[in-house]
């Protein structure tokens, strides 16, 4: 669950990070009574990055205006959801901005500092010079600093920034969150530091013990609602790993700039943070990336929502297949068990049809009835057959896969590809490790 930003910070608040006055508008004629001297920047509450340049932050110098800017405001749509609640807040003259942020990794099972010294709307420079720090043993104000120290801060600014850091991880922990993201931090001329826009997102499945939490999901003021420009809105946002994402639903992989022109292996994910933590791995063991994808969808997918991932997950395969160049593909992927079978019907289909020059099927009718284990028995048994004839001379030019399935059911997964020529390795540093070994040795 995204909490908005004006709850965001009352959680800051809670914790020591320093906020700007601030009051809520549930409706324009609210800013008759507005409490906080001019001028003040009126900001959409909807659960999305890119309201800036959506135009739901705005500047406005009197009453009048900001009326009048309210309304406006409160019919602008932002990739389709209306907001239902304003926040009007003190402007801040900043001098410098920085990027924040704690998020849970799922894929190496660590909290995972991030920090740009570049923060704000450009999202491309602040990619450019995002530093991490992976949280691998109990947190302490060396992990902050540590962070600090690589973003580039000097002087005092780094028992300042060294704080921040230290205060969003205390209330990531605290309230169980899977993110806690200040872009930016704005810094002023006196170097005083003021968390300008926050984000947090709160993992359901601790819900029960913070109710508190869930009483703010049901408070949000969420409209939501097509408009006939909003596909024209430009909507990117930083995501907590520092690439651009999107929460529309879109029939392709997205393809992660990080890779060598001149690589030969290929990667596909299932979130933007495996991504980037299976990309981290592969570079700090030497190997060369030659391709990463990633399918639409956050940690895990759900069994409801399997149809467009599992599509992009073949146009994926696709993709990566035929690259000449790539001699090594690993397939990381954190899902429930019916998508992990979805996953597994998936590589099996192209891998039989590459061997065998056959269409491939889609596969999500067939994974939804969930096959029963007489007939998964049935063609494991055909595919050991068919595998082991020695006209099959197709497969070696295929890449080799490495598969690497995190959740629910993997055995029965297992035993669905069993047959197939393929790597099974439940360990991420182990796979990253048969994957090098592979790329390095030249198999095809």
């Amino acid at each position: 669950m995204d909490l908005l930003e004006y709850q965001a910070k009352e959680l800051f608040r809670e914790v020591g990070i320093p906020v700007l006055p601030a009051q809520r508008i549930d409706r324009p004629t609210d800013l008759k009574n507005l409490t906080i001297p001019y001028p003040v920047v009126l900001k959409s509450q909807v659960p999305i990055g890119g309201r800036g340049k959506a135009g739901g932050i705005r500047l406005v110098e009197n009453t009048i205006d900001a009326i009048a800017t309210a309304r406006t405001i409160f019919n602008l749509p932002i990739r389709g959801k209306y907001p239902e609640l304003l926040l009007a807040e003190s402007h801040y003259d900043a001098d410098l901005e920085l990027y924040l942020a704690v998020i849970l990794d799922y894929g190496i099972g660590c909290p995972v500092l991030l920090g740009s010294c570049h923060g704000g709307m450009n999202l491309e420079t602040a990619i450019a010079y995002m530093q991490k720090v992976i949280v691998e043993r109990d947190f302490s104000p060396f992990y902050a600093r540590r962070l600090a120290l690589k973003m580039g801060v000097q002087g005092n600014l780094i028992e300042s920034v060294s704080q921040i850091v230290q205060k969003m991880y205390q209330l990531f922990i605290q309230k169980d969150l899977d993110l806690v993201e200040i872009n930016p931090l704005g810094i002023n001329i006196t170097g005083e530091v003021m968390a300008l826009d926050g984000k947090i997102a709160v993992n359901d499945r601790a819900l029960s013990r913070h109710l508190e939490l869930a009483a703010l999901g049901l408070n949000q003021g969420i409209n939501q609602g097509v408009h006939p420009g909003v596909s024209n809105l430009e909507n990117k946002e930083l995501n907590p790993l520092a690439i651009l994402d999107s929460t529309q639903v879109n029939s392709k992989p997205k393809e992660l700039k990080w890779t060598d022109g001149n690589g030969n292996i290929g990667i596909v994910c299932n979130s933007n943070c495996l991504a980037a933590a299976t990309l981290d791995l592969i570079y700090q063991a030497k190997g060369k990336p030659a391709s990463c994808l990633v399918v639409n969808g956050y940690a895990s997918w759900e069994f409801q929502s399997l149809s467009s991932p599992v599509q992009q997950l073949q146009i994926a395969l696709e993709q990566l297949i035929e690259n000449p160049a790539i001699q090594v593909v690993l397939v990381n992927i954190f899902c429930n068990g019916a998508a992990s079978q979805a996953v597994a019907k998936v590589i099996e289909n192209y891998l039989l049809a590459q061997i065998e020059e056959t269409p491939v099927i889609n596969v999500v009718a067939t994974v939804e009835k969930q096959m029963d284990t007489i007939l998964r028995s049935r063609r494991a048994a055909n595919n050991r057959k068919r595998i082991a004839e020695p006209t099959l001379t197709g497969v070696n030019q295929l890449p080799q896969f490495v598969i690497r399935l995190v959740g629910e059911n993997i055995n029965l997964t297992k035993e669905d590809v069993a047959a197939l020529p393929l790597r099974w390795i439940d360990d991420l540093d182990k796979a990253v490790a048969q994957v090098i070994s592979l790329a390095k040795s030249g198999v095809n």
